[in-house]
């Protein structure tokens, strides 16, 4: 079972006068068409003279309305916001994400969001006063991911945000890659989905370009929830577009002292190296030799990554990296039913009867995992035992 966190014509309205600055900034409701018709609301805040351009994605707990404060800000520094709902949130036309089921929301999202933001940017790059070619992205939780392909996608991208959320391995690599963008990171210890602390910390470490910066709270929440506890962080993100954008176009200073990241950051960059989940193996095989409840990971993380070889077609792959999740959480039901998915894909149904199977009865003494992320592993593994002709009992 793959969570599903881990794992959604102008309408002019009268101008605003942005309350954290003296500077006078048009606001206003504007629509953006998808390819598909589906009208997408959004909010542009224009700095009222050429500058460069920046696209907001919000996290998917949240709507645009997160982005406001810090559009405004922007846009008194002299950098023209868009701010877009992704369709099925907030204002935006769709099928609302939180009725569907979650391999329907799953699929909107890969098949849907990508061209629903390019629209978004396209608009953006087609005001009077933005700047072609000087784009910057943000993204917070899901908007991670959408920020980093956005760039993939668009060489005008210069600089990016990325606020508490995870990308996938065609994200890694883009941030692995040499000439890399400047990237701003920022996490907070108490976040309530605990893996992206760990997932920022890990994109920080493999992003290849020197200028990246990585701004780590203990306490402030996920995402644009940060604002609220540290509304200085809004002022570092100002001072880091128009360092990015304005000043020195896709380049940052390198900082002065580089921050301190748990071990687990090196040990998740060793399992995407060829024959690293064997050298992981050892290594946890030699650290539970001191410790027999030792571990080197994180298991939501390493889970999602083994979908995602699933996902390319890497079975084998797959199999490896949740055989060792499971290995490193032995008492954890999801590790079974996520086993199971795969033996299935690779046609040998009785092992994905067996995990299935495993992953139910487990999930009978489970103490750890909430009612909400136990339901979901009880549907999936009942559901594999149905396409295998077996009624769960």
């Amino acid at each position: 079972m793959i969570s599903r966190f881990l794992t959604i014509a102008l309408a002019a309205v009268l101008p605003v006068l942005s309350a954290n600055s003296s500077a006078f900034a048009a606001e206003k409701t504007v629509d953006v068409t998808a390819a598909d018709g589906t009208n997408l609301k959004a909010t542009y805040f224009s700095a009222g003279k050429p500058g460069p351009g920046v696209l907001l994605l919000h996290q998917c707990n949240r709507q645009r309305k997160a982005w406001d404060d810090l559009g405004r800000q922007l846009a008194a520094a002299g950098i023209n916001v868009l701010t877009l709902d992704y369709r099925g949130y907030g204002e935006s036309g769709g099928a609302r994400f939180d009725s569907l089921p979650q391999d329907q929301e799953a699929r909107i999202q890969a098949e849907k969001w990508p061209g629903d933001i390019d629209a978004a940017l396209a608009y953006l790059e087609s005001q009077p006063d933005v700047t072609r070619g000087v784009m910057g992205a943000g993204g917070a939780s899901c908007g991670v991911n959408n920020a980093v392909q956005l760039a993939r996608r668009h060489a005008e991208v210069k600089s990016l945000v990325l606020l508490s959320g995870p990308t996938n391995k065609d994200g890694r690599d883009f941030l692995r890659r040499p000439g890399s963008l400047p990237i701003f990171f920022a996490a907070a210890d108490d976040d309530e989905f605990p893996p992206s602390v760990l997932d920022i910390e890990w994109y920080y470490s493999l992003t290849s370009n020197p200028g990246k910066r990585f701004v780590h709270y203990a306490a402030g929440g996920h995402g644009a929830d940060m604002f609220r506890t540290h509304p200085e962080l809004e002022t570092e993100i100002v001072k880091w577009y128009v360092t990015t954008l304005i000043t020195t176009p896709g380049r940052a200073q390198i900082a002065a002292n580089k921050p301190a990241l748990p071990p687990e950051v090196d040990v998740l960059n060793i399992l995407e190296q060829p024959g690293g989940v064997a050298r992981v193996k050892a290594m946890l095989e030699e650290a539970r030799k001191k410790d027999p409840r030792a571990n080197l990971f994180p298991e939501d993380i390493v889970n999602i990554m083994g979908y995602e070889r699933l996902q390319s077609g890497d079975t084998k792959g797959a199999l490896e990296i949740l055989g060792l999740n499971a290995s490193a959480f032995p008492d954890s039901p999801n590790v079974y039913d996520s086993l199971g998915d795969v033996y299935l894909a690779d046609g040998q149904k009785d092992l994905a009867r067996e995990n299935a199977k495993k992953a139910l009865d487990m999930l009978r003494s489970d103490t750890t995992d909430n009612p909400q992320r136990k339901d979901a592993i009880k549907a999936s593994a009942e559901g594999k035992l149905k396409r295998l002709g077996e009624s769960p009992q």
